[in-house]
């Protein structure tokens, strides 16, 4: 266990950048916008004598200076989704950055010849792999889920800010959304992505591991080029399996499995985003592991992380 513990404070160390400094950076450079785009507003503002578009008849407010009960739960609704929609733009540039970790992590050993190293070192091909594994589905996720949350709060302080500046109280709003519990369910939900993002690891880490060269081009054409076989074997008919199931349920498990929410997908609610907001409870979405699709995918990500151990213990390019 200790072993496990170090090996994975070592991929974090070599890769800090791309877990840490890309999620920050990103939050950083969208935080900063917003903040321009409120000055460039605030100048345009005060240049042409425009008037703030908050007021009391456009945001629900009733003739006593209250916002209705209706009003203020979609109010408080909106905020929730803006500390959503932050944590999900933080993990989407973390998936990038876990594709092409995962895409490098045993065959960068190869290239540099370093696996002759760690090998000379009592460590099992397994742990090394399983440390990769956890960073990738751990590591980066909590770092970027986070670093989203922040970035999220951060964003509704300074709409906060703006709203009192030019006389709105908005006190009574923050009060309808749920910032504590959406953190939470946000930061439980992690598991949930781990497991469904398994299918992509799995097949990226395998490629990795058995490439004797580019391992991106085997990664994407490999599961590409057997979706138009599939597409070209039914146009002639010699096969009755649907090429757009297929993509849905092979092509895009294996490569788009990193995508924040990824198992909205076996959820009734995934094309109806106000919804799955809406019933963003952990026993909603860890519901959706009822699905069989979504363990066939686990089961294969688990195989396929399996077969790249083998290949890392036995492949040594020459």
């Amino acid at each position: 266990m200790k072993t496990l513990y170090w090996l994975v404070k070592r991929e974090f160390w070599e890769h800090r950048g791309g877990f840490l400094r890309a999620p920050a950076i990103t939050a950083a450079a969208f935080l900063t916008i917003a903040i321009m785009t409120i000055i460039g507003g605030e100048i345009m503002g005060h240049r042409f004598s425009a008037q703030f578009p908050l007021n009391d008849s456009n945001m629900g407010i009733t003739t006593d200076g209250q916002m209705s009960a209706q009003d203020l739960q979609h109010a408080g609704t909106f905020l929730d989704a803006v500390i959503c929609g932050s944590t999900a733009t933080v993990l989407a540039i973390m998936a990038i950055v876990v594709f092409f970790y995962c895409l490098g992590s045993l065959y960068d050993d190869r290239k540099d010849r370093s696996i002759l190293f760690w090998e000379s070192l009592p460590i099992s091909s397994w742990k090394t792999v399983v440390s990769k594994v956890f960073s990738a589905t751990v590591v980066a996720p909590v770092i970027a889920t986070i670093i989203g949350i922040v970035f999220g709060l951060l964003l509704l302080i300074l709409g906060t800010l703006l709203c009192e500046i030019h006389g709105f109280s908005v006190w009574h709003v923050l009060g309808a959304a749920h910032p504590i519990h959406v953190t939470f369910d946000i930061i439980a939900l992690i598991p949930l992505y781990a497991l469904c993002a398994l299918p992509t690891i799995g097949w990226l880490m395998l490629c990795s591991a058995c490439a004797r060269s580019m391992p991106i081009l085997w990664a994407l054409l490999v599961p590409l080029a057997s979706n138009l076989i599939v597409w070209w074997l039914h146009i002639i008919g010699l096969a009755q399996l649907s090429p757009s199931w297929y993509f849905s349920h092979v092509t895009a498990r294996l490569l788009f499995g990193l995508r924040p929410a990824n198992w909205f997908e076996f959820s009734s609610d995934s094309l109806h985003p106000v919804t799955a907001l809406d019933h963003l409870g952990l026993v909603d979405n860890y519901a959706t592991l009822a699905a069989p699709d979504a363990w066939i995918g686990i089961l294969a990500g688990v195989a396929m992380i399996a077969v790249a151990i083998w290949f890392r213990r036995w492949r040594h390019d020459n």
